[in-house]
């Protein structure tokens, strides 16, 4: 286990010196002003910022400046129902999700914003509350790897609105799921205006394609449910197809209504390759807001 731990951390640890760490300040703006000091007035600058309480006292213009509220809070949420322990290949989604949010956290801490940590199946399974530091971030990853849930269905209406619950600020929250389920999407609006939401949405390449082997049996992981089927049959392959590109076209509708960042990721892909594309793709769109 420490291992496992110690390796995702190291291996974030380099990608975000190299890459990250910069791009995450400049795609993640902290929440507001706050105030910073007065200072006399100059030419050139705007009158509608002149403290007129203190232009008063001192018989000659001040203004007021501010500076942005840097410090905010990072969310990792992991949806742990069942589901996330399946992987065919080398990772499962939850080692996905495990090493995707180390390098998130260790982004934001390097711009010394908190990170906190949701776990959630049908219920609440596990808060972290936000903080910073090596031990906290080491902790963060070994509770999305190996955190045993209580219960092994899921909700994603559920989760999303126990971080509603948990964080009355806006916070920056990165919801990772698989996203086989239904009737989340007023959980996911509210959570898309109350902070900045980012969904990762995991998948295997064997859910995309099952093998040709004919006659089996399949077990809902969550359920525990069976179905047997002719895995040989287009007919029967053609259908799974479909209910599967319903799933993502569900998220992907789902997610562009309401405003939020999708990054699809397979358990195969090289996923801090994406996370990359996905910082340049908010960077390039904040540019074009500012033009």
């Amino acid at each position: 286990m420490l291992q496992q731990v110690r390796r995702i951390h190291l291996q974030a640890k380099k990608l975000v010196q190299s890459r990250l760490s910069g791009d995450y300040r400049s795609i993640f703006k902290g929440s507001g002003l706050i105030f910073d000091e007065v200072r006399e007035y100059q030419p050139g600058d705007d009158v509608r910022t002149i403290d007129w309480n203190v232009t008063a006292r001192m018989n000659q213009p001040f203004i007021k400046r501010f500076s942005e509220e840097r410090e905010q809070t990072l969310c990792i949420v992991v949806d742990v129902s069942t589901s996330h322990d399946f992987g065919s290949r080398v990772r499962t989604k939850r080692t996905v999700a495990a090493e995707m949010a180390a390098v998130l956290a260790l982004s934001a801490m390097a711009n010394n914003d908190q990170v906190g940590l949701i776990l959630g199946s049908t219920d609440l399974e596990l808060f972290l509350q936000p903080g910073r530091g090596h031990s906290h971030m080491l902790r963060l990853v070994r509770e999305i790897l190996f955190f045993q849930p209580k219960h092994p269905g899921g909700s994603l209406a559920n989760l999303l609105a126990n971080t509603h619950r948990l964080l009355p600020k806006r916070a920056i929250v990165v919801l990772f799921s698989d996203f086989i389920d239904q009737h989340y999407q007023k959980e996911l609006r509210i959570a898309a205006h109350r902070h900045d939401l980012i969904a990762v949405r995991i998948t295997d390449p064997l859910e995309q394609q099952l093998p040709t082997i004919g006659w089996c049996t399949l077990r809902d992981a969550e359920t525990q449910q069976q179905v047997v089927l002719n895995l040989s049959d287009r007919q029967v392959q053609a259908e799974i197809l479909r209910s599967i590109q319903k799933i993502s076209e569900n998220t992907s509708n789902s997610c562009r209504t309401v405003g939020v960042d999708l990054l699809e990721v397979s358990t195969t892909d090289d996923h801090f390759a994406k996370l990359v594309d996905l910082f340049a793709r908010r960077e390039q769109r904040i540019r074009k807001h500012r033009q």
